[in-house]
């Protein structure tokens, strides 16, 4: 719902915005770059689990790299998923 959505935006997604390092344009979507924390981890974590429930039409990637020092979130999806990412979750 819209209140739902609102809070998500000045919370989790807040949070993540904040965070994100790097970001590259992919075909069907956006990569983004992230500190290799376990904090980090769990947050993206958390974050794919919601989306996962109220946007099945996205497909998530986490590259993750041993020593810590990155994580990659690929968030791609068929036509229209890269404009929702960029205009709904103003990632």
């Amino acid at each position: 719902t819209t209140p739902e959505l609102q809070q998500r935006k000045a919370t989790v997604l807040e949070s993540l915005r904040k965070q994100v390092l790097e970001k590259k344009e992919l075909t069907g979507g956006y990569a983004f770059k992230f500190n290799g924390t376990d904090a980090m981890l769990d947050e993206l974590t958390e974050f794919i689990k919601t989306e996962r429930a109220c946007c099945d039409f996205f497909t998530f990637n986490l590259s993750i790299s041993g020593d810590k020092s990155e994580i990659w979130l690929e968030i791609t999806g068929a036509d229209g998923a890269k404009d929702f990412i960029k205009t709904e979750l103003e990632l």
